[in-house]
């Protein structure tokens, strides 16, 4: 069963508190995703393997690390994850970066994909997907989907907040992917919205509504 990892910081719980006010501005809204997006990069990639190599310091040589293993995808799911990608690339600045389009039917809730374009060596990456919210889940587990038929193997998903119905949704579909989140909220509404939920996080971060 994938691993379920939520942040319990202090600074990650004052930022999001922040964050969830309605009163919280576009700009500022942008740059709070960014920052927590900073620290659960950290977390997700903690185990990624590194080798040894050797440096000069202006005092003397010293043994050092650098990363080993496979390089790194980012694929936001369009559009709200958009906010979460500069936050990685601070991090990862030499990660390729994908694109998995979709959006929800207001009737059903469920995912309806328009567009998808990948790094060619996809397939060669680890890859993270990332998006704000995961609420029912649905367009996660298609992104997820999407990156396994042209054979990605290691895959972590990356949400600042998940509703309980949203973490079962991959459980469910996707056991071998490892969950990332800054916080778990209550429950969805009747709408398919995170109760209390920080509201549309693509209208917030693009100042559309």
């Amino acid at each position: 069963m994938n691993e379920i990892v939520v942040l319990d910081h202090p600074v990650i719980k004052h930022k999001l508190t922040i964050l969830r006010d309605k009163n919280t501005g576009t700009n500022e809204f942008r740059q709070l995703i960014k920052e927590i997006t900073v620290m659960l990069a950290y977390e997700a990639t903690k185990d990624l393997p590194v080798e040894e190599i050797e440096v000069e310091t202006p005092m003397t040589k010293t043994i050092g690390y650098r990363l080993s293993g496979k390089k790194l995808g980012i694929i936001p799911i369009l559009r709200a994850g958009l906010g979460m990608v500069d936050g990685l690339l601070e991090v990862f600045p030499a990660a390729r970066v994908g694109h998995i389009g979709m959006y929800r039917d207001e009737e059903t809730l469920k995912p309806v994909d328009y567009y998808c374009k990948l790094p060619k060596d996809s397939s060669e990456r680890d890859m993270l997907v990332i998006d704000p919210m995961l609420a029912t889940g649905g367009s996660a587990s298609d992104a997820i989907s999407k990156l396994k038929e042209i054979g990605c193997g290691s895959i972590r998903l990356l949400n600042i907040i998940a509703a309980p119905e949203g973490i079962k949704k991959i459980q469910q579909d996707h056991p071998d992917v490892s969950i990332y989140v800054s916080q778990l909220d209550e429950k969805l509404n009747d709408d398919g919205y995170i109760l209390p939920g920080l509201g549309d996080a693509g209208d917030r971060l693009f100042g559309t509504k």
